[in-house]
């Protein structure tokens, strides 16, 4: 199978040949640019199957390489930033970020963003209209085609809404979901931006599922921006 390549927009040269390094020897193909009109060149012209993207670049800032890209594209793109505030965050993956890192990050973390950002992109290219192998992670299983969760070989009920949820970030495990595209996703376009449905919602799922709701396992909170469900297993 051909490498998958990744394009690093990063003008931290450290950093940039940092990941460089972790790439290659896990066998992906590395392609690096230290500007954003740079990086948009190499976009263009080498198709890479991933973006790993600084937002504070030297002649342009991040989000304007997001918001260029998502409209011709929908390549995934994971923000690398020093940024910290959950507003730069929340913009990002708004604008069509699929994942955010926060500087200084460890290898293993990297890697694991890396492989669930492509993994659900291959998800997306299928001929299939519908995800339908089952999602699975230390002893949950969620099967897509029957609506039916089950939680180390017993059947836990879930509302509709509930289910909604679950199988929401399921699809997109690995990955942070901001707030308003759960709601947006869960209760349609016009949904109120209000947070607390959601929250409620959450921890009735968290009690049904989770072992122990205050350390969670399946699904986590990224405060202040969004929910992240525990990378599917690979097969």
């Amino acid at each position: 199978m051909s490498k998958y390549s990744v394009l690093i927009i990063e003008d931290e040269k450290n950093i940039q040949l940092f990941m460089g390094k972790i790439l290659k020897r896990h066998d992906y193909r590395v392609i690096c640019a230290d500007t954003g009109t740079q990086g948009l060149e190499l976009i263009r012209s080498q198709c890479p199957d991933i973006i790993l993207l600084d937002l504070g670049l030297p002649d342009m800032d991040g989000d304007n390489i997001i918001r260029e890209v998502r409209t011709w594209s929908s390549i995934p793109i994971i923000v690398i930033s020093a940024r910290t505030a959950e507003r730069e965050k929340v913009l990002s993956l708004d604008l069509g970020a699929d994942d955010y890192i926060t500087k200084p990050f460890g290898t293993s973390e990297l890697l694991a963003r890396i492989r669930a950002s492509l993994r659900h992109s291959n998800r997306l290219r299928t001929d299939s209209e519908l995800y339908i192998r089952p999602y699975k992670h230390d002893g949950m299983t969620l099967d897509f085609s029957r609506r039916r969760l089950k939680v180390n070989g017993e059947e836990i009920h879930l509302t509709p809404i509930e289910y909604k949820i679950v199988a929401y970030l399921a699809q997109n495990s690995g990955k942070v979901i901001t707030y308003d595209t759960i709601l947006s996703s869960v209760w349609g376009p016009y949904a109120d931006g209000d947070n607390k449905i959601l929250r409620v919602n959450m921890a009735n799922i968290r009690r049904k599922i989770e072992d122990d709701p205050a350390q969670p396992k399946y699904i986590f909170t990224e405060v202040g921006v969004g929910y992240r469900m525990a990378e599917d297993e690979e097969e």
